[in-house]
């Protein structure tokens, strides 16, 4: 991933945070969307372990997988071996268009905890769509959504400070859960230093200086000694922390 500094900080606005009322209405909207999936397509149900791989890289794509709960990192292998994070994903999420154009599976889906993933097989998945438009719209909205995070998660990577990459990857995560009908003021970092600073383009030092930080500045908390526990009081004080790395300097008086 590309790692520079901002050149024009006008063009980051973060996500605004959800009301309330807002994220109540998400978290069921999440629920009713995953209910209306397995009532129309009646997936087989998986359990999953830290560690399980759902597809790999190379594989002959065959099937998605929605994600009822647990979570995931997408991880892209190079042709000299270098594996890079590209994307996370969260109860309600699915996984495996990159398959479909190419017929083969772009990158490995790890699991990063327990959970469970839906198997839908992609042929049923069209003819259950021809049949109920409803479902075809759950769809194109799951791919509008990682089309409009990826879009997101690149102009983080390319515009913003470390320290304020790091805030704003939080700020995803914790909006994320609280969308999804999850808590979302105390988080458990699934991935370790080093994956984070692999995702966010980073070296595992900048990260946990960038953590330091924020714990100084009582952005963030931690909740155990091994700093994998992160409370987040406020969420919008993790955009504020973002806007303030990006404010310019003061000028020096002559």
């Amino acid at each position: 991933m590309l790692n520079t500094t901002p050149t024009n900080t006008a063009q980051f606005s973060p996500n605004p945070t959800l009301p309330a009322g807002g994220q109540e209405c998400a978290g069921r909207n999440t629920m009713d969307t995953l209910k209306l999936l397995g009532a129309q397509l009646k997936p087989q149900r998986r359990v999953v372990h830290t560690g399980d791989t759902i597809y790999q890289a190379g594989e002959r794509f065959g099937n998605l997988y929605i994600l009822n709960s647990g979570f995931f990192k997408i991880v892209n292998l190079s042709a000299d071996g270098r594996e890079q994070v590209v994307g996370l994903k969260f109860r309600g999420d699915w996984l495996g268009f990159d398959g479909i154009a190419g017929g083969r599976y772009a990158c490995d889906a790890v699991a990063m905890d327990t959970g469970e993933i839906w198997v839908v097989p992609y042929e049923v998945l069209l003819a259950t769509c021809a049949a109920h438009p409803d479902l075809l719209q759950v769809l194109h909205a799951a791919m509008s959504r990682e089309i409009a995070h990826d879009r997101d998660s690149l102009m983080s990577v390319c515009t913003l400070p470390a320290d304020a990459r790091v805030a704003d990857f939080l700020r995803y995560w914790a909006q994320t859960l609280t969308e999804r009908g999850m808590r979302g003021d105390e988080i458990t970092l699934r991935m370790t230093r080093a994956e984070i600073g692999n995702y966010l383009g980073m070296t595992l030092e900048s990260v946990s200086r960038a953590l330091s930080r924020l714990a100084r500045d009582n952005v963030i908390g931690f909740a155990t000694k091994g700093r994998r526990d992160v409370q987040i009081p406020d969420v919008g004080a993790l955009s504020a922390f973002v806007q303030r790395c990006l404010a310019p300097a003061p000028a020096m008086l002559q």
